[in-house]
C-alpha cells in the first residue's frame, strides 16, 4: 500500500472502519455532528479518498466501501515515521517512545511478551 492519507481523509476512513459500508449522506451527517463539516466538505474529502484508491463508491445511494484497512494505514504511517525521523531504525523509534513515558509493570510485561513472541 502506498496511499498517503491526510488527517481529514482519516476522519472519513475512520467512519468506514468503525461502521463498515456507509452512504456518503450518512458520513456527512456524522461528520457534521462530530466536527461541524458541511456536506460539501465531506463529499470533497470522500472524492479525494476515491481518487487515491482508498474508497470505492457504488450504487444509487453512493455507498462507500473502504479499500484499505486501518492496519495497512498504521503500518504505512509507522514506516514513514521510522524512515523520516529515525533513519529507518525501528529500535530508535521504540527507544524514543520508551524514554518519553513511564510504564507500569503490566505494560512492561506486555512489552516483554511481545519481544519474546518476535524471537
Amino acid at each position: 500500500m502506498d496511499i498517503k492519507l491526510f488527517e481529514s481523509e482519516l476522519k472519513v476512513m475512520d467512519i468506514l472502519w468503525r461502521n463498515g459500508d456507509t452512504t456518503a449522506k450518512e458520513m456527512a451527517k456524522q461528520l457534521n455532528e462530530q466536527i461541524g463539516w458541511s456536506k460539501t466538505t465531506t463529499y470533497t474529502v470522500i472524492k479525494k479518498c476515491i481518487n487515491k484508491g482508498a474508497i470505492e463508491r457504488t450504487g444509487r445511494n453512493f455507498v462507500c466501501h473502504p479499500l484499505i484497512t486501518k492496519d495497512e494505514v498504521r503500518e504505512h504511517e509507522t514506516m514513514e515515521l521510522v524512515d523520516k525521523m529515525f533513519d529507518g531504525s525501528s529500535d530508535l523509534l521504540i527507544a524514543s517512545l520508551l524514554n518519553r513515558k513511564k510504564l507500569n509493570s503490566d505494560q512492561i510485561e506486555q512489552l516483554r511478551k511481545m519481544i519474546k513472541d518476535l524471537e
